[in-house]
């Protein structure tokens, strides 16, 4: 008898082919640019990935619930932005300085946010996409005009927000006196992955954001409350959001509200489309979520070891969009044909 691999006795199911084709896409591509410059293969290139994908993974797992569940959010950085903002002014205002409170209040307005996405997308049927795009900009006006848009340097900033940028778990001394380190916001993002792995695979909920994204009808049929269904997901999306906007800023040292929100929305999504989740709804793994914010964080970060320009790295990573979406089409269709199931499409 063959014994179990590392995966399927981890994780109680094998790799499926997409996070399989990934993983190997990964090793090539590490393989290539560390043959071609051998400083890449080392702990500062390493730690610099993990630090800053901490937060981005984050968000691709909130794009990625909205994706199983049959929907597409562009809402997110927004609120990430909006809550995070919001917690930091009060924090100011309010002479409270410290990071459990900011975290809460970020946290609540991101939920309440959420919500209103949840509300807007279930009463008025209309597609989570338009939705989510015209919420994006209502959040973000509404702050613009009762908050301000002001920039924060390093000396404004609650201490306790640039304490939690200097959280580190692992630090390297060079030879020549700097440093490598490893943020301990890693450490949030597995505890957050480990949570949203739970309620995904081991609760009622979770089962029911399948059965919405794979059939919204026959969910209701069985008994399934689509609306605290989607209250759920947005709600959770919301925290997450919230919770990353605070470790952003904090990484930084400085609060700059025009930053994060319109740039990196678009990108998320296609990183979890990569690692598999369907735009259709009912399909998608925390695995391949994060093998594809992988390669879009490989793509991003390591260009310069092979001497090109950023700007490569959208060719780049378009180009695996474009093959990864053929891929996995191609197996719809031929996994129709088999159950005789046809579309027009």
């Amino acid at each position: 008898m063959l014994k179990k691999s590392p995966f399927r006795m981890l994780f109680n199911r094998a790799m499926n082919p997409m996070e399989r084709l990934l993983s190997i896409v990964i090793v090539l591509y590490i393989a290539f640019v560390s043959i071609r410059n051998p400083l890449f293969f080392g702990p500062q290139a390493l730690f610099d990935i993990m630090s800053t994908g901490a937060g981005l993974m984050i968000l691709a797992l909130g794009a990625l619930i909205v994706l199983i569940s049959g929907g597409i959010d562009v809402s997110f950085a927004a609120i990430a932005v909006v809550a995070s903002y919001t917690a930091a002014r009060l924090s100011m205002v309010l002479e409270i300085d410290n990071l459990f409170f900011i975290l809460a209040v970020a946290i609540a307005v991101g939920a309440a946010l959420g919500s209103i996405n949840a509300v807007l997308v279930h009463v008025y049927r209309l597609p989570t996409l338009i939705v989510t795009l015209a919420t994006a900009s209502v959040f973000h006006g509404l702050m613009a005009i009762t908050l301000g848009m002001k920039t924060f340097t390093q000396t404004d900033v609650p201490q306790s927000m640039i304490d939690f940028g200097r959280w580190y778990i692992w630090t390297i001394e060079n030879e020549d006196g700097s440093r490598i380190t490893l943020s301990g916001f890693v450490v949030i993002t597995l505890g957050v992955m480990a949570l949203t792995w739970f309620l995904l695979y081991r609760t009622r909920i979770g089962r029911s954001v399948f059965a919405v994204g794979s059939n919204e009808e026959s969910a209701s049929r069985i008994g399934i409350n689509i609306f605290a269904t989607r209250l759920f997901i947005y709600s959770y999306v919301g925290m997450l959001s919230a919770l990353m906007g605070v470790m952003y800023w904090s990484r930084l040292y400085y609060i700059n509200p025009d930053i994060l929100y319109g740039f990196i929305e678009l990108s998320i999504i296609a990183a979890v489309v990569i690692g598999g989740a369907k735009l259709t709804g009912g399909e998608g793994t925390i695995l391949g979520a994060l093998l594809g914010l992988i390669v879009y964080q490989l793509f991003t970060n390591t260009l310069v070891y092979l001497g090109l320009s950023p700007s490569w790295s959208q060719l780049f990573f378009g180009s695996v969009l474009i093959g990864m979406l053929m891929v996995i089409y191609y197996r719809q269709r031929q996994a129709n044909k088999k159950a005789l199931v046809f579309s027009t499409v």
